[in-house]
């Protein structure tokens, strides 16, 4: 649309991308049955800071405001209007520790978004304010008119990170229901790669893909008869299944409120209960032995993925962000900003003493060392 646009994140290792601007190594961190990568340490506050005041931003977008990485940063330092996109659901543990200093942090936000009613109703209930509710974009026609990867006969697809709550064990349980001519492509790693892999290696149905680059994973989802997305909980929004609707593949899917609000079952997907080996294995046995059930399953699926093209999704942001910009600190309440540069000056104090103890115990170690 003709507007610059850069990524402020940490990351290990080069960037991927002359638009991304590397703020340090992250840190692996528990959260939501998950492990997310965040970078508290200060020396990628002090890079966030040096980033943000060099560029001159128009305009911050913080993904997950309030968790304890640059986010935070950017908002103690209020260097230009900053719009919140807040995408965790369900039962998120740190909402319930997050102190007023937080609050008084939330206040410097000129607008608030969240890509769900579930994840709405998580971050009003501990930060109540005004809210919008955006869902995820997907460039719809990349995954239409992508180069589908061949399959040697009735295919399932499965991408997600090894772990718990996505439920790849459920699948793969239900592999076992399935009739012998039936391929599983399994994509991605996590913790529970090498326990799943012992357990189901045998089956020589199972592909074991490991990670795959984003062309690989349009590419799989083209090929595949059926796309399985089984989680068990803490999804607030199915990015993947819009993928796989814009791909023209039919989607059998947990019934999670996450995912109700992408799909509706028997209309542009079947949804089964979570963990359910038994219902899974039916729906994707419908899927791929009834024709007309997939060929209407793909129809409305396609259509479902227009609302969620990420062009719309773009337009309306740069609507949110003219309106930021133009309405800055007029449309904060002044005592919530009066605490929160009380709170900042406290928070300043704070990350500079923290750096110089952090200096201090380098150095004892080089001495130590030496």
């Amino acid at each position: 649309m003709g507007h610059e646009a850069r990524v402020l994140a940490p990351c290990d290792g080069p960037p991927p991308a002359t638009w991304v601007t590397p703020l340090g190594n992250s840190i692996p961190t528990a959260a939501n049955g998950s492990v997310a990568p965040v970078a508290p340490d200060p020396s990628c506050a002090l890079r966030t800071i040096r980033a943000i005041r060099d560029e001159a931003f128009d305009v911050l977008h913080l993904h997950e405001p309030m968790a304890p990485s640059v986010t935070v940063t950017a908002l103690i330092v209020d260097l230009a209007p900053a719009v919140g996109t807040f995408h965790a659901a369900g039962a998120t543990a740190p909402y319930r520790f997050l102190t007023s200093g937080a609050r008084y942090l939330a206040d410097r936000l000129d607008a608030r978004i969240a890509v769900s009613k579930d994840a709405k109703e998580l971050v009003n209930h501990y930060l109540p304010a005004q809210y919008e509710v955006l869902f995820n974009g997907v460039e719809v026609d990349r995954y239409r008119h992508a180069e589908p990867f061949p399959a040697s006969g009735p295919t399932i697809f499965f991408c997600g990170r090894h772990e718990e709550r996505k439920g790849l064990s459920v699948l793969l349980d239900a592999m076992a229901l399935l009739p012998l001519d039936i391929t599983c492509w399994v994509a991605s790693d996590g913790p529970e790669t090498a326990a799943l892999r012992a357990t189901y290696g045998a089956d020589p149905r199972i592909e074991w893909l490991g990670r795959v680059s984003d062309d690989d994973k349009i590419a799989r989802l083209k090929g595949a008869t059926v796309f399985c997305a089984p989680s068990l909980h803490g999804e607030s929004f199915g990015v993947v299944l819009i993928e796989a609707m814009a791909a023209g593949t039919p989607v059998v899917a947990s019934d999670l409120a996450g995912y109700q609000n992408v799909a509706t079952d028997g209309d542009t997907a079947l949804l089964v209960p979570p963990g359910d080996v038994t219902s899974l294995a039916d729906a994707l046995g419908r899927v791929l032995s009834d024709t007309a059930l997939a060929e209407r399953l793909r129809r409305a699926g396609d259509r479902r993925a227009d609302d969620f093209s990420m062009a719309t999704l773009a337009e309306r942001y740069v609507e949110i962000y003219r309106y930021v910009i133009a309405t800055h600190r007029t449309n904060r309440p002044s005592a919530g900003q009066s605490a929160s540069q009380r709170w900042r000056r406290r928070m300043m104090r704070f990350m500079a003493t923290w750096r110089v103890r952090v200096q201090k115990v380098f150095r004892r170690g080089g001495r130590e060392r030496s």
